[in-house]
């Protein structure tokens, strides 16, 4: 099991909003990637206007596939739309659960 870890550095009094785009792909990431343990988080002491994404996967396949797919999804450019314009930066974290 693999947890993935998205960080995302938002402009100034933007990360509620993002973390609402978030929290509407979490069923599709549940039902079509077969992710797990989902959590939307929002920075309470951390660099200022942080969302985190953070999921459970049964396999790096399995993300991968999530990779090929995610954004051509109807419902994921629907939900994510514009998110861009309110992201600065962002990273990946993967940690393997022992």
């Amino acid at each position: 099991m693999y947890v993935i870890r998205d960080v995302f550095r938002c402009k100034p009094g933007k990360s509620r909003q993002v973390a609402d785009m978030f929290k509407k792909t979490l069923s599709s990431m549940k039902g079509v990637d077969g992710f797990e343990n989902q959590k939307v988080m929002l920075d309470f002491a951390a660099d200022y206007w942080t969302v985190v994404l953070e999921s459970e996967v049964e396999s790096l396949a399995k993300f991968e596939g999530h990779m090929a797919t995610f954004s051509s999804r109807p419902e994921i450019r629907e939900a994510m739309a514009g998110y861009m314009d309110l992201v600065l930066e962002g990273h990946r974290e993967v940690y393997k659960l022992v």
